[in-house]
């Protein structure tokens, strides 16, 4: 071969070395980025370009399909009561992406996860189109509507666990939105409705998921947990017995006098009478009593200072790491900087309810394939252990106590034993906004069983400066919630 000729093949073959090298860079190592880019729009021609599997409560979907017209994505998303379900689902939108379970299920309902990889070459072979699986959920339809209706035209939120195993029952907020009015990707309609749900558009910020994501001062809810610290580490044994409570109390190294609210007799009062009438004075001195670290200790027993995951991400609770002595008191009666999502303190109910042992809370039940397998399957999981069981049970005993007699009456269901605990939580420049009204509580059967303990949070509302509007405006929320779980059960 001459030289010239020789000097073509050289070249040419460089050339094709080229080739195979970026060739081979952009489909393996390039792969994922270029899949991912937003500017890549055949993933999202195909992730839309079939029916999206379903979300699935007590057996029924939330969720469906619906062909679209004019545009290259074949399928949008629809949902039933969208508004009730929003924040269990979150919205998927072929505008503006996906959130919660539609988007952390993303690869189940659209049938793109590597689990259903021997689905998906089986339906290649046979020429039938990719489907998507199913996300069967462990929410109960009766408490979310209990929940949802419950809440009304308030501001607020709900959370509902089964204590025996994690699995939530219910997760309202309010006020909320249709995810069905946006899952589309037109400007004349879509665009315009998923603007107005702004927080810059609506000060009331709908899609926020009060039950997750937004942490609220618990106020006297909180004294569960301080309930729970003095037996736990043995500064109370006996309920019934008088503390060393004086009254006025005055803040440690200070002369702040701590205040109740009203005239209630909190002079030495008893753990149970104390939560009965909620003292401050008495919540206040077992936290400055017991030291910062000891208080933060059995918070964090109860997921205070941790994210969970249900799989949504909720927001970590706060009990603070630097305190002094009077903001050790201030914090164990909810106020200072502790702050609790409603999921939290329905942990706190769950785990006084189940003897002491505080359950991980989770969604999911099962994840499914087209053909209905099951793919995953979630097992109930111990999380942590804040009380003895021994403990808990008195604590199950003064919590019932604030229910048959105390400033939770609105709860009680006939024939059934309910604890709970109100709670208003002031908050605003020198508690100059409306305070927050709570209510935590769990039933109980005649067995025993506890099948839900439930939160309850409302922002707004005619609520009085005292925990009788924790008793007021939420108790009623939560005891319909609770009735609706009962009720399923018999």
């Amino acid at each position: 071969m001459n030289k010239p000729l020789r000097r073509i093949a050289i070249f040419c073959g460089l050339l094709v070395l080229a080739l195979l090298v970026r060739d081979n860079w952009l489909q393996y190592v390039m792969a994922t980025e270029l899949k991912e880019d937003k500017a890549n729009r055949r993933v999202a021609i195909e992730r839309y370009a079939q029916p999206r599997g379903d979300i699935i409560v007590d057996g029924k979907s939330i969720t469906g399909s619906a062909k679209t017209e004019g545009s290259d994505f074949d399928y949008k998303r629809t949902y039933k009561n969208g508004e009730m379900w929003a924040p269990v689902t979150g919205y998927a939108s072929q505008a503006f992406g996906a959130t919660q379970l539609e988007s952390i299920e993303d690869g189940i309902l659209t049938g793109n996860d590597d689990r259903l990889f021997f689905r998906r070459t089986l339906d290649m072979i046979t020429g039938k189109k990719q489907a998507g699986g199913n996300v069967v959920t462990t929410l109960s339809a009766a408490a979310q509507k209990a929940a949802f209706e419950g809440l009304g035209d308030k501001k607020g939120a709900v959370a509902a666990i089964d204590p025996s195993t994690g699995a939530i029952l219910a997760l309202a907020s309010t006020p909320s939105y249709d995810p069905s009015t946006f899952a589309g990707n037109s400007t004349e309609t879509d665009s315009k409705a998923w603007a107005k749900l702004q927080k810059k558009e609506n000060p009331d910020d709908p899609m926020l998921n009060r039950a997750l994501r937004e942490t609220y001062p618990p106020g006297s809810t909180f004294k569960v947990v301080t309930a729970a610290a003095a037996l736990e580490n043995g500064l109370v044994d006996d309920v019934d017995a008088k503390t060393d409570s004086p009254l006025p109390y005055t803040l440690p190294d200070t002369r702040t006098e701590l205040k109740n609210e009203g005239n209630i007799p909190c002079k030495d009062a008893s753990l149970r009478d104390a939560l009965k009438v909620s003292c401050n004075t008495v919540f206040g001195k077992i936290g400055a009593d017991l030291g910062k670290d000891k208080m933060k200790e059995e918070a964090e027993k109860f997921g205070f200072n941790s994210e969970q995951f249900t799989p949504v991400r909720s927001n970590a609770s706060v009990f603070p790491d630097e305190m002094d002595k009077p903001q050790t008191a201030l914090s164990s009666i909810g106020q200072f900087e502790t702050a609790a999502t409603p999921l939290q303190m329905a942990m706190v109910a769950s785990a006084v309810a189940n003897d002491g042992t505080l359950m991980k809370p989770y969604m999911v039940d099962k994840l499914q394939a087209p053909s209905l397998d099951v793919i995953e399957q979630t097992e109930p999981e111990e999380m942590s252990k804040p009380l003895s069981e021994d403990n808990a049970q008195k604590l199950q005993s003064i919590m019932e106590t604030v229910v048959q007699d105390g400033t939770g009456t609105r709860a009680q269901i006939p024939g059934v034993t309910v604890g709970g605990k109100t709670g208003t939580a002031q908050h605003g420049v020198d508690n100059s906004e409306k305070p927050y009204a709570w209510f935590i509580s769990y039933a109980k059967l005649k067995d025993g069983s506890s099948p839900v303990a439930v939160a309850v949070v409302v922002e707004d509302g005619s609520a009085n400066r005292d925990d009788i509007s924790g008793g007021g405006l939420a108790a009623p929320i939560a005891q319909a919630v609770m009735k609706a779980v009962v009720d399923s059960k018999q």
